[in-house]
């Protein structure tokens, strides 16, 4: 009865341009690093790791130097890529938190209407994916409530994970492991014990071919659905969200060896960023060997900016913060989109962009547009790719932990949790928020709140506006 419902909603809020839909439809990929941060890839000037498929993916397509995941953690950047929606809106407000709801409306359950084939591969992590054994950080029946697979939002293939697992023998850990952070692969597969994650397709957990690289593993899939979608004819949407350089990190032999000057933990971090830029790297290879990388949109970013403190491997480079903050450093992430028949080579932009930005994207590419009033926190970057696109026509905010933020095209204001106030109404200070101006000075080293109090008070009446509305949604409006 659901699945009923959630397709005469979609016929609700689509309108088509058939004309648009009778030529050849492009394909989709949606590629995400976890916990990648903005300087930890070669184009950005990593002074070490070995990122060349990334690098010539940034120099073969548009490199988005103003990049933002819509959160400073995994699971709400994640929602909203496939909503085009701030977490804050559809229940998933951090990593672990809530699930996907069956009111939400996926790029997954959009796309399959109009004939896509549509496969996710890789960390999940908007809501469970079991009610029946034990997996992952909420699997089983003590998160039945959460309950909300891939297969359940519009993905018709699926390898996924509820959420992190090692980077090397996805399944195993050492008994000898110590820590948490990293550790070396086992040779002999007696002396490792159950992660306690498990991969699942199509609700049926995966017991084969999991040993080795887990980014290889997840590309092996990802491959087989593209090939069998070309071999088809089929336009396809395909979701490959990379586990990698989440904790613990664990870097094959061969990766390892490439940084053999470090200490262990940078050795493994460093060397399973270069094993998951191998695959980015065969995945450029298939679609060209199949014909099909001129008509394919690929998109890469990141979920969030490093893990960990200033002495961790990661690097947000200049940025200030890290994962779960909300100053650059922690929602400034890689951003590159390669399209050959739509983006020129060697494109570059300083407009800002988002994770959000996906969905009007990708809907706009196929004559597609949502027609209810559902609120869509992205836009449209196609003016963008045509070179036309000179400002970001709506601001992004942010909300997560306590924390706000807004960005526009020069300015970013930001309070901290213990500056912010419940209270969205109009009696809500302006006072708590540095202003910072992103074009000379992108690090957030100057709060210039002070010198330009008519600047913050514009930006924190848009910012209280978009809350209200964030609000709104949360309370079920959207769904009525």
């Amino acid at each position: 009865m659901m699945k009923c419902l959630r397709i005469v909603l979609i016929a609700a809020c689509l309108s088509v341009s058939w004309s648009a839909l009778a030529a050849e439809r492009p394909n989709f990929v949606m590629i995400m690093a976890d916990d990648l941060g903005w300087g930890d890839v070669g184009y950005n000037g990593h002074p070490h790791l070995k990122t060349p498929h990334l690098d010539a993916m940034a120099k073969a397509g548009l490199r988005l130097n103003r990049f933002y995941s819509a959160a400073p953690v995994c699971s709400p950047t994640r929602g909203s890529c496939i909503t085009g929606r701030h977490p804050y809106r559809y229940g998933i407000p951090f990593a672990n938190s809530g699930h996907m709801l069956p009111e939400e409306l996926t790029l997954a359950e959009l796309l399959a209407e109009h004939g896509y084939q549509t496969g996710h591969f890789g960390k999940w992590h908007l809501g469970t994916l079991t009610k029946t054994i034990k997996d992952a950080n909420r699997g089983g029946p003590r998160g039945a409530k959460n309950y909300s697979p891939p297969w359940d939002n519009g993905f018709h293939t699926s390898f996924s994970t509820e959420s992190k697992v090692p980077t090397w023998d996805p399944m195993l850990r050492p008994k000898t492991a110590t820590g948490k952070h990293w550790w070396d692969p086992v040779e002999d597969q007696s002396e490792a014990n159950q992660y306690g994650t498990f991969y699942w397709a199509n609700g049926k957990r995966v017991e084969d071919n999991l040993l080795g690289d887990d980014s290889k593993l997840i590309m092996d899939r990802a491959v087989s659905f593209i090939r069998a979608a070309s071999n088809k004819k089929k336009p396809f949407f395909t979701v490959i969200w990379f586990h990698a350089p989440h904790l613990p990190v664990v870097a094959g032999p061969k990766y390892a060896a490439m940084y053999s000057d470090f200490e262990k933990y940078t050795q493994h971090y460093y060397g399973c960023i270069t094993a998951l830029d191998e695959q980015v790297g065969r995945l450029r290879s298939e679609l060209r060997d199949l014909g099909v990388d001129n008509n394919t949109m690929v998109c890469f970013c990141s979920d969030n900016g490093p893990e960990g403190s200033e002495k961790a491997p990661g690097s947000a480079k200049h940025l200030r913060g890290r994962k779960r903050s909300l100053f650059e450093g922690g929602v400034r992430v890689p951003g590159v989109i390669e399209w050959p028949e739509k983006i020129r080579s060697g494109s570059t932009t300083d407009v800002p962009a988002t994770t959000s930005d996906y969905l009007p994207t990708i809907l706009e590419s196929i004559g597609a547009k949502m027609v209810n009033e559902r609120p869509i926190d992205g836009i449209s970057l196609l003016p963008l790719f045509a070179g036309k696109m000179k400002q970001r026509s709506l601001p992004i905010g942010f909300e997560s932990s306590g924390q706000t933020a807004l960005v526009d095209n020069r300015h970013k204001i930001v309070r901290l949790p213990q500056a912010v106030k419940a209270r969205i109404d109009q009696k809500e200070p302006t006072s708590g928020y540095m202003l910072f101006d992103l074009i000379i000075d992108p690090s957030e080293s100057h709060d210039i709140a002070k010198q330009h109090p008519k600047v913050v008070e514009r930006m924190v009446t848009t910012l209280r506006a978009w809350r209200a509305s964030c609000l709104a949604s949360d309370r079920g409006d959207d769904y009525q």
